[in-house]
């Protein structure tokens, strides 16, 4: 019973501070938003040490028996019985139950498990309002807008309804070859993120159907429709695992799930869950496919493609899209850091804003596999240089800690081995990408194509946090003029401080040839000046928060 009544009081929270989300985008206070949405991210741990130190207290010694853990975890499934959010119930229990008993693999006495999918259940009218479309996509979206209503109210609804008919019925006759639907059904519930709120449903026309989302935006103190989307792939890149977590109210939450699903197929159960806030969920729903993966398959753990790392072992299952990343024990030089300052990274990336440029990332302990599922290399690699982390037991594979991140195409494969178009494309959104990380306050650190990746989506990603770091903690500098090029001694002819960059010395870390270098130097040559560093950092200091877009700069409607 305690520990049922902690998950109540986490999910009380958690619904408290998810509805500030529409107070604080009606009032434009961004940093409080920010505030809310760290709070949010830190009350989970915050809840679950007090339950687990209580039922320490309570137990004693029996707080270790596993007895007793199948007994609370019978009761507790009868408290949660018909809940709508008994899978996070569950989750939170099995949360308890791996810290006290720091479990190795899975233990079905003491946790909830399941071999099965989820079964996610069908939206109904609770969830959807929907919207006839006979009269007309204007009329349609104008009676939508007014199906929202937010305490700031709409600038200017008739214009915008107008301007996202004629963008929306565009792409309807692209795609279906008229303008025009049936029906829309629109989620009743808002999505805010940062800056941005989000309408998110889906057009019928017969039996076809196509994600709809409508971007919103309050720059003035009023709502503006800012772009309109119809398309699987922009939902999945507005929803990505590259961005900070939704504020979404949702009594529940497997149902929000599933329709999300059936607007984006290709993404994972897992990914739709942390992009609704609830990131422990996604982690077991993660985990939970892993094993369902290798029960259906056959091939083994191999080493990751690319470039390997200095700090991570990075190895990957073929026939499934994730990469899992092991701390080595030891880095060599250049490498100052310690382990605990590479958690301290990753932990940061967890917290922050990651602007749809940083890859996710779960954080694992204690899981078991055969080692038959293991490339005697890996294997070997990962025994001699993490040995701290990873240990045989009899036939299994103990990881102690590791990082799992979706698997991306790396960066610099990506340029050397695609076609010039391609490669040209890549090298643009590379710069896109930092850019946008350095409106977020981020630094990569290390700007070496061999630490981003590509998505399925074309789209450049950073996923090596080891050297990340906030902008405004970099001083940039201007090489000094009239150095002697020509002179090749070991020491500069200058004083160099640990946290200072040089950007014009970046094109020379990217390793950029032919095609690639060409369109890189085509959009984004301000990047190797001190100015556009200089004044991001200026802007981040007087507290600005800059926009980043989850969509193209096309489907903007202004």
């Amino acid at each position: 019973m305690r520990l049922f009544r902690a998950y109540e009081a986490y999910t009380r929270a958690f619904a408290e501070i998810t509805r500030r989300a529409p107070a604080r985008f009606a009032a434009r206070h961004w940093h409080v938003a920010r505030a809310d949405a760290y709070e949010r991210l830190e009350l989970y741990r915050r809840t679950l040490d007090p339950a687990v130190a209580d039922l320490s207290t309570l137990l004693g010694a029996e707080v270790e028996e596993t007895a007793v853990w199948s007994a609370m975890k019978a009761a507790f499934e009868g408290f949660v019985a018909g809940r709508a959010d008994a899978e996070l119930a569950e989750t939170f229990f099995n949360s308890a139950s791996r810290r006290i008993f720091h479990t190795v693999g899975v233990d079905p006495r003491a946790e909830f498990v399941s071999a099965a999918p989820p079964s996610l259940p069908e939206a109904g009218s609770d969830l959807l309002v929907t919207l006839d479309g006979g009269a007309g996509t204007e009329a349609a979206l104008l009676q939508a807008l007014a199906a929202f209503r937010f305490s700031a109210d709409w600038e200017d609804p008739a214009r915008d309804a107008r301007q996202a008919a004629g963008r929306l019925d565009a792409m309807l006759k692209g795609a279906w070859g008229a303008p025009g639907f049936e029906a829309l059904d629109l989620l009743r519930c808002v999505f805010f993120r940062s800056k941005g709120a989000y309408l998110v449903g889906r057009v019928r026309r017969g039996k076809d159907a196509r994600p709809f989302v409508l971007a919103l935006l309050n720059p003035r103190g009023r709502i503006v429709v800012d772009a309109v989307l119809a398309d699987g792939d922009e939902a999945s890149i507005v929803f990505s695992f590259t961005r900070s977590y939704f504020h979404v109210e949702s009594s529940h939450p497997a149902a929000l799930v599933a329709f999300l699903k059936t607007l984006m197929p290709k993404k994972p159960v897992a990914e739709l869950y942390t992009a609704i806030g609830f990131n422990k969920r996604g982690k077991t729903e993660l985990f939970r496919d892993l094993l369902r993966q290798l029960a259906k398959s056959e091939d083994r753990f191999v080493e990751a493609p690319g470039v390997a790392g200095m700090v991570m072992l990075v190895f990957t299952l073929p026939s499934y899209d994730v990469v899992f990343k092991v701390i080595r024990d030891s880095f060599a030089p250049p490498k100052t850091t310690g382990r605990q300052d590479v958690l301290d990274k990753y932990r940061l990336v967890f917290h922050h804003a990651r602007a749809g440029r940083l890859a996710d990332v779960q954080e694992f302990e204690h899981l078991s596999f055969p080692i038959s599922r293991f490339d005697p290399q890996l294997l070997e690699r990962l025994l001699a240089a993490a040995s701290r982390t990873v240990e045989l037991r009899g036939n299994e594979v103990v990881l102690h800690h590791l990082f799992t991140e979706r698997r991306l195409t790396p960066l610099d494969i990506v340029l050397r081995e695609a076609g010039t178009e391609a490669a040209r494309a890549a090298a643009v959104d590379f710069g896109e990408a930092i850019r946008d990380l350095a409106k977020a306050n981020i630094f990569p650190g290390d700007v070496l194509p061999k630490n981003f990746g590509l998505t399925r989506h074309g789209r450049v990603v950073f996923y090596d946090y080891d050297e990340i770091c906030f902008l405004t903690d970099v001083n940039f500098r201007e090489l000094p003029g009239g150095s002697d090029e020509g002179d090749e001694s070991a020491e500069p002819p200058f004083w160099v401080g640990p946290d200072d960059v040089f950007p014009e010395e970046l094109f020379t870390f990217m390793g950029l040839r032919g095609p690639a270098r060409e369109a890189f130097l085509e959009r984004h040559a301000d990047l190797l000046g001190v100015r556009f560093w200089l004044d991001a950092q200026r802007r981040t200091r007087a507290g600005e928060i800059i926009d980043v877009f989850p969509y193209a700069r096309e489907r903007r409607l202004g």
